[in-house]
């Protein structure tokens, strides 16, 4: 190997080179593919540590179908930009018709290639072939950046043809996109929230706007922020759009040459916009940063603020963080006061969410009293009121957490045959409406009940199939996750809230998407992060475990929870920072911080909540 300019590593063509400089060391992770047999799988680059980039070589000298075939496979798993290196194995007119960026399809072990690649149809047979990629699909990376689960088998086909002037043979024959094996992906991209508003909910007094997140993969080796504020601004995914707005105004990009956007050492980030002052109102610019900061967060946690400027580096406007977390609300910036619970005497008890001890008092009010019998709770966000299912789940009431709060007459009440079959759990939105389904299995309905406090609203899910086991409103109000049962087996699926707009169609869940496909069985739910889950559930085959789930179905990076046996509840909190808690057949409720083992806290207790 020769060193290139960079110090990194280089090789001849068919592998791909790693490298990163640490401590004067130089690291290099390839993988080849084998000179013969039917199929080869093509799953180059093990994950490398984070500081690990890799660079595919050109194409050798003579190199046949197979090897332009393999070399231009690892070309796509490499960290250059712009694919320049991926493109030189194709021919001058295909390098400059394909599109990379259409779409990034990801298969499980790999693409596989034919490596005795049939005569192509062309006129000259010797100087034309056809080779096929083949493989086992998991999922898609659209043009937009968003992912979406998918199974079935991948089969496309490249054409190559032989320069008869040089004798060098390129692809001049292929799909727009790219193609890798999933380890590969993994190690390219990464998922980041990418940040709008709802269009037609606020939250608390002062009706803030509410920051709602729209998860896509960016590459994450290749100026991510840059990449991320490009994606920002072009407006959110297809999916979640028809329920957000952007404050940015149509046609916002960034200025000409932008690239390379990171914080200053003052923990400042500068965005050059293609805006002038006049187009942007202060208000409508405060909104705009605080996307950009909520944003790039993700990629830059210690970002302290955001300048945006317009044309002739004219400053528009700047925004701390403090700033940020006051001008929307945002529900991982919102850590709750308390965990709340039931007791052994099924009265609503809490303690302070950041208490060492194990003591709850119960709760100023009705729920406090315990003579409802309640099964399950929900508490408010802003902690003023909470909802209980009691009666053996055939009744929902609503309650001031305040001293001397009634009761009253219970708002949705069920018909189902035992308590399995009755009201779930329910659950609050930021701008304050209650959710709840009743699981009857004669008519399984969701209901929303506005303000908790108006007559209950039936949902309508026209793309429901199944029946409703479980259902927990995002704090934004624009997304519930439900787990649905069909044939004895149960998804947990992601819906889009379509409010009524007037035409009097009603509010509806629409556009159910898989959040978990290899999950069989839910049997525990809860918002853990904007965009992130916590269940508990069972893969076909598999043992119960308690995992966290991207709502896009992607899979997520790092450690479960801790194991825990006999779990039948959980909670968690959009603020990643607060324990975990959960309730177990075997110990009660038990909570788990942050770099610790789960840890008792009340043996009698049952039904644990956070706030929402």
């Amino acid at each position: 190997m020769a060193a290139d300019r960079k110090g990194g590593a280089r090789r001849r063509s068919g592998r791909a080179v790693a490298y990163a400089a640490l401590g004067g060391v130089l690291l290099a992770g390839c993988a080849s593919m084998p000179d013969n047999g039917d199929l080869r799988n093509v799953e180059s680059t093990p994950r490398q540590d984070t500081g690990v980039r890799v660079f595919a070589m050109p194409p050798a000298e003579g190199a046949g179908p197979a090897e332009i075939m393999q070399g231009f496979l690892e070309a796509l798993t490499s960290d250059d930009p712009e694919y320049d290196t991926a493109r030189k194995y194709l021919t001058d007119d295909a390098a400059r018709a394909w599109r990379p960026e259409q779409s990034t399809t990801v298969l499980a072990n790999g693409p596989s290639i034919e490596t005795d690649c049939r005569a192509g149809d062309r006129p000259d047979p010797t100087n034309s072939v056809t080779c096929v990629l083949a493989g086992s699909r998991v999922a898609t990376v659209d043009a937009q950046q968003a992912y979406q689960p998918v199974g079935g088998s991948y089969r496309k086909k490249l054409h190559l043809t032989r320069n008869v002037k040089t004798g060098q043979w390129r692809i001049d024959g292929l799909p727009d996109g790219v193609v890798m094996g999933k380890s590969d992906f993994q190690r390219n991209y990464t998922s980041v929230d990418k940040y709008y508003f709802a269009s037609d909910t606020t939250a608390g007094a002062t009706r803030q706007p509410v920051a709602v997140a729209d998860p896509v993969f960016v590459r994450s080796k290749v100026d991510p922020m840059t990449q991320m504020v490009r994606s920002l601004l072009t407006g959110p995914t297809s999916w979640l759009g028809p329920v957000v707005r952007s404050s940015f105004p149509t046609g916002t990009t960034l200025q000409k040459d932008v690239s390379g956007l990171a914080p200053d050492d003052q923990n400042k980030l500068t965005v050059p916009l293609n805006l002038k002052e006049s187009q942007v109102a202060p208000t409508k610019c405060t909104e705009m940063a605080t996307q950009v900061l909520f944003t790039l967060r993700n990629l830059a946690p210690t970002l302290e603020s955001v300048e945006l400027e317009g044309v002739g580096s004219h400053r528009l406007c700047d925004l701390s963080e403090e700033r940020a977390e006051s001008a929307a609300w945002h529900g991982s910036a919102k850590s709750p006061e308390f965990l709340y619970f039931l007791d052994g005497k099924h009265r609503l008890v809490r303690m302070a969410t950041g208490s060492t001890g194990t003591g709850a008092v119960p709760v100023p009010g009705a729920f406090g009293e315990g003579d409802r019998g309640l099964e399950s709770v929900a508490v408010s966000r802003d902690e003023h009121s909470a909802a209980g299912v009691g009666d053996s789940g055939k009744s929902l009431y609503v309650t001031s957490l305040a001293s001397g709060g009634s009761l009253g007459n219970a708002l949705v009440t069920s018909a189902g045959a035992t308590p399995a079959d009755r009201l779930t759990t329910p659950s609050w939105d930021a701008r304050g409406d209650l959710w709840v389904a009743d699981r009857d299995p004669r008519r399984s309905r969701l209901y929303v009940v506005e303000q908790g406090a108006t007559k209950p609203r039936e949902v309508a899910v026209p793309d429901l199939s199944g029946q409703i086991k479980d259902a927990r409103v995002a704090a934004d109000g624009v997304r519930i996750a439900l787990v649905v049962e069909k044939d004895g087996k149960q998804s947990l699926l992601i819906g889009r809230i379509q409010r009524d707009d007037g035409t009097g169609q009603g509010t509806s869940v629409v556009e159910l998407r898989s959040a978990a496909p290899d999950l069989e069985q839910v049997s525990a739910l809860s918002w853990a992060g904007d965009s992130r889950l916590l269940a508990v559930g069972r893969e076909q085959g598999g043992v119960l475990q308690m995992r966290y789930v991207q709502v896009d179905g992607s899979t997520l990076d790092g450690p479960a929870p801790g194991a825990l046996t006999g779990v039948k509840a959980i909670a968690a909190s959009e603020d990643e920072r607060v324990p975990l808690v959960a309730y177990s057949e075997d110990d009660g409720i038990v909570r788990l911080p942050s770099g610790a083992q789960w840890q008792k806290v009340d043996k009698d207790g049952t039904a644990p909540v956070y706030p929402g």
